[in-house]
């Protein structure tokens, strides 16, 4: 198991985007990163759900984060821009991206998986983190230093049958990361990895496994020592990584 003890200021003065925040990993994420003084930015589909992680973060004494709702299904190129445009207007530049919002939908084989589904899932777990990243970049190089993190799965550097797209999906965020960090690597100081966090309580995870045990998964707090070390500057020199939780 990752053994670190953040400072509490770890992340202070750092401004954090995390995709699916309103759920999960994100939104454990996201409350975890504001623990440590970070001003986060939630982003989700589901209103509700950000403003309850948005309410949290404040009775904790969190700074105030800040609400970007977006169904990751059906956003262009255009929205990207339009949001990295109001967090520079904002925030003026972006110490860190966690890309954590994904789908499964469900399993099957490639013989009867149609089309359709093929489509969104790609578009929210492959696509929109493209063209996130793509939109944030300038942001993120504006940071001392800045971490770009993507949310990867076993499943995504070892193929399982039935998994389809979602395990194509995160095989290419592991290709997208890998691009980046050999791209970002004497260029900025961005660093760039992914992470397996390994078999955790989600609402994914439930829907894949609907026969298991939640309690004999780990929840998502066990995961918050690498989370907050792979954002905070502690990290800086650990580059191209795909890292597993262990």
């Amino acid at each position: 198991m990752f053994s670190y003890q953040p400072p509490d200021d770890l992340l202070a003065d750092r401004t954090i985007l995390v995709t699916g925040a309103g759920d999960g990993i994100g939104r454990v994420a996201a409350r975890t990163f504001a623990a440590h003084g970070a001003t986060v930015i939630l982003l989700g589909r589901t209103i509700a759900k950000l403003e309850a992680v948005y309410d949290a973060i404040e009775e904790a004494g969190g700074k105030q984060p800040a609400i970007y709702p977006m169904n990751l299904e059906g956003v262009t190129e255009h929205d990207y821009l339009d949001l990295a445009k109001t967090l520079e207007k904002e925030f003026g530049s972006l110490e860190g991206l966690l890309h954590n919002a994904a789908q499964l939908r469900l399993l099957s084989r490639i013989d009867d998986y149609d089309a359709q589904t093929w489509f969104q899932v790609m578009q929210v777990n492959l696509n929109a983190p493209f063209m996130l990243t793509q939109a944030c970049l300038p942001l993120l190089r504006k940071a001392g230093d800045a971490s770009l993190l993507f949310t990867s799965d076993s499943v995504g550097r070892k193929a399982k049958a039935y998994w389809g797209a979602y395990a194509v999906s995160k095989f290419g965020l592991e290709g997208m990361m890998q691009v980046l960090a050999d791209e970002t690597r004497d260029s900025s100081a961005i660093r760039v990895n992914s992470i397996n966090p390994g078999p955790t309580r989600t609402n994914l995870r439930a829907h894949a496994y609907p026969g298991e045990d939640p309690s004999t998964v780990k929840p998502p707090e066990v995961l918050m020592p690498l989370y907050l070390w792979l954002m905070g500057p502690d990290s800086i020199g650990t580059h191209g990584k795909a890292l597993s939780f262990e």
